[in-house]
Order: C-alpha cells, then sequence, then structure tokens
C-alpha cells in the first residue's frame, strides 16, 4: 500500500504540473484524494476535519451548483502540487553538504551576531526546506543542549530558530500562506504584498532583540565546520534562482502563482538529480507516501476555499453596499483572528481559507494588499507564538523545552507587538486605499 500511495502523490505532482491540459486538474484532484482516503488511518484529527469539512462542500455544490466544483478542483489541484513540490525539494536539499555546513556556521559569535544569525539564517533556509529548516537548525541546538545543558545560550537560539522560521510565512514566495493569499486574492500582486511583507519580516526578527534573556558575553568554542562564502553563495544562488523563476512565470507568461512555485521547485529538483548523475551518483526516488495530512489540509482548504468564494459571490446581491469604515475595522481583525484560532489548535490554513474565500470575494479591489498583508503577518505571528503549530512542535521533540514555554511564554509580548502593528497596517493601507 505505501508505494500506491506514493505513486499517487506522484501523480498528483504530475497533474499539478501539466495542469493546463485538459482534464488534468481532475487528475491531480481524484489522485490527492485517493491518497487521503488510504492514509486516513495515519492522519491527525486536523487534517480530518479538513478533507471532511471538504467533502460536505463537495456534496452542497453537486445539490446547488455544480459549476462551482470546476473551479474548486483547479484550486486543489494546483496547492497540492504546490506543497508536494516544495516537500520534494526539501527532501532532495536534505542531503545537502553545504546545508549542514550552514547550520553549524549559525551558531557562532557574540550573542547578539548568534541570535540574528540563527533568526535570519533559519528564514533563508525555510524558503526552500519548509519546516525541514526548524529541523535542520533545531538539531543544532540540541546538540548543544545535549554537550552542554540548558543555558541562557540554548534558550535564545530556540527563540530565534522558532521566530525565524515564523516570519517566513510572512515573506518566503514559497510559503503556503503567500500562495493561499494571492490565490484567493487575484487581484492582488505578488510584487505589492512581498514589498510591504519583507520589511515587515526584518522588523520583527530585529525586534525580537529587546525579547530575549540577558546573555553573557562568554560563549561556547564556534564549530570548526564553517559554512564559507561560496557555501553561502550557492545555497543563496539557488533561492534567488526559484524566486526569478516564480516571477517571471507568473508574471512575464502569466502563470497562476501557484504552478509557477511547483515549476520553478521542479526545476531545482531535477536540475539537482541530474547533477547527482553528473558525479556518478543515483540517490533513490523521494518516498511520498507519508504526506496524507498535508494534502488533507492544503488540497481540502483549497476546495473549500475555492467553495466559500463561489457561494459568497453568488449569494451578495449587487445592490448591498457596506459602509468604508466595515473594511479597515475587518482587516484590523484578521491578525487577531489568526493567532486567537491558533492558540485554540486550529491551523493558518483554516482561517486562510476563511479569510480569503469570505472577504476576499466582497473586498474593494483597490484596497486588497490590506486583506492581503493583514492575512500574511497574522500567519506568521501565529507561526512562531502559538504552541500548536508545527515548528514549535519539532522544536520540543529536539530540545525539550516545552512548546507552550518556547512559542507561547517566551514570545508573547513579541506577538502582541506585532499583532498591533499588523493591525495598524492593515487598517491603515485599507483607509488609504478605499
Amino acid at each position: 500500500m505505501q508505494p500506491f500511495r506514493s505513486f499517487l502523490a506522484y501523480l498528483a505532482l504530475f497533474a499539478s504540473i501539466f495542469s493546463l491540459l485538459p482534464g488534468m486538474a481532475w487528475v491531480g484532484a481524484i489522485a490527492v484524494s485517493l491518497a487521503v482516503i488510504l492514509g486516513w488511518r495515519d492522519m491527525r484529527w486536523v487534517p480530518r476535519m479538513v478533507f471532511a469539512v471538504a467533502v460536505l462542500g463537495l456534496l452542497y455544490a453537486l445539490v446547488q451548483d455544480p459549476s462551482l466544483i470546476t473551479g474548486a478542483v483547479a484550486n486543489m489541484s494546483r496547492l497540492a502540487g504546490l506543497v508536494l513540490s516544495v516537500m520534494l525539494l526539501s527532501s532532495v536539499l536534505g542531503r545537502s553538504g553545504d546545508l549542514q555546513r550552514i547550520s553549524a556556521s549559525l551558531f557562532g559569535g557574540k550573542p547578539v551576531t548568534r541570535y540574528l544569525s540563527l533568526a535570519f539564517g533559519t528564514s533563508l533556509v525555510s524558503i526552500p526546506l519548509n519546516f525541514g529548516s526548524v529541523a535542520v537548525v533545531g538539531r543544532l541546538v540540541s546538540e548543544r543542549i545535549r554537550q552542554d545543558g540548558d543555558s541562557v545560550s540554548t534558550r535564545n537560539a530556540t527563540r530565534a530558530v522558532l521566530r525565524g522560521f515564523g516570519v517566513s510565512p510572512t515573506f518566503s514566495p514559497l510559503s503556503i500562506s503567500v500562495v493561499l493569499t494571492l490565490t484567493l486574492l487575484p487581484g492582488l500582486s505578488s510584487f505589492q504584498l512581498l514589498a510591504l511583507a519583507i520589511p515587515f519580516s526584518i522588523a520583527m526578527i530585529m525586534a525580537g532583540l529587546a525579547f530575549r534573556e540577558h546573555e553573557p558575553e562568554a560563549l561556547p568554542s564556534a564549530p570548526t565546520d564553517q559554512a564559507g562564502g561560496a557555501t553561502w553563495a550557492r545555497f543563496a544562488g539557488l533561492i534567488l534562482a526559484i524566486c526569478i523563476g516564480v516571477f517571471i512565470l507568473s508574471h512575464r507568461f502569466e502563470l497562476s502563482y501557484a504552478l509557477s512555485v511547483t515549476l520553478s521547485c521542479m526545476a531545482a529538483v531535477i536540475g539537482g538529480r541530474l547533477l547527482a548523475w553528473s558525479r556518478r551518483t543515483n540517490p533513490p526516488l523521494v518516498n511520498m507516501a507519508n504526506v496524507s495530512n498535508e494534502l488533507a489540509i492544503v488540497g481540502g482548504s483549497a476546495f473549500i476555499g475555492a467553495i466559500i468564494s463561489g457561494v459568497v459571490l453568488g449569494h451578495i446581491p449587487e445592490s448591498l453596499v457596506f459602509p468604508d469604515w466595515t473594511w479597515p475595522i475587518l482587516a484590523a481583525c484578521v491578525p487577531w483572528i489568526y493567532f486567537l484560532a491558533g492558540l485554540l489548535g486550529v491551523n493558518p490554513i483554516v482561517i486562510g481559507t476563511l479569510a480569503g474565500g469570505i472577504l476576499g470575494s466582497i473586498w474593494p479591489q483597490a484596497a486588497l494588499i490590506g486583506l492581503g498583508i493583514a492575512m500574511v503577518t497574522g500567519w506568521g505571528i501565529t507561526a512562531f507564538g502559538t504552541p500548536f503549530s508545527a515548528n514549535a512542535l519539532i522544536m520540543e521533540r529536539l530540545t525539550g523545552y516545552r512548546a507552550a514555554d518556547a512559542s507561547l511564554r517566551w514570545s508573547l509580548r513579541l506577538s502582541l507587538s506585532g499583532l498591533a502593528v499588523a493591525s495598524c497596517l492593515g487598517a491603515g493601507l485599507t483607509v488609504a486605499l478605499t
């Protein structure tokens, strides 16, 4: 059964790559659904709930408006292909010796330098690796704890890793948060969103310096296997090439943003395999059997979002006009809704689907950036500030620090400050543009 589940995942990825061909979106959606059903017994309760709601949405559309299904199936196939391509890229890069040297070199220097290196380094690594960045850099922190025990140094390092990964949903062009936001808000430009999201992310990491423990200057010796300039240049060059590919495909060739990310990631994966073959090595094909949770959440949420958008658009009378003050208030509330839902264990993909599917359908087109920036900033703060996020749970397993302490208690003041700024930013942009 495992090989067949892996085959279905690769089939869904293949269908997403060729989604412009007739019928391929349906092939992808069916493959995703079968992979989820076959992996149902191994899935967590949140993905099960998301997929179950997607099935209810399918039944509703079959009865009320079957035309909604075509768009929902296309959404599901595109975003499932996106997450599969990013996971495949993460797995391929995880074998890289460059990556190991980069992660080791982040733990050197004075306290401020080390904090910023770990935070910005984790953010950079998270662009192609997603959660793999937490596992890679977090293992280094875990090794320090194993050797020297709990210390201010390792606690601050844990803060840096969580916060560094946490801002990636805000600014990373390959993150599911940015892709889902741009998919559900089709009138919003990726350049427009990232032009604000990147400075916000940098400001959040810098602000984290004020929300850490005081650390003495005495430091453990730096690792000997340091990453040189060539190592950083190769890794940064790969990320830059992927991002340039995304922007060229989405803007010059006008492909959907999700498809652009999928194609760019797969180009890097294929290039890596050709390079391995040229060196006369043949790494095994990545096993994709255990991706049912991710497919259920991403594919199910994409399907739900498309259904919700269609229903909202179909049931709002053209004569209905909302007061102008409605939009900035809603924009200010969106980041807090993400965070409060995250404290209850609700995945940000679910909130993003609801916010984008409902509000994106009725939001003033000129002020879409207000809603978009509120969505991605709220998503990012939730990722590092709530104890049920996947990265917090990964760090708990690696370091032994309770997720409730490492994410919520240690970063609560930073999270609240960031949420306040995100609310003001979203509301202010909305007021200025409506």
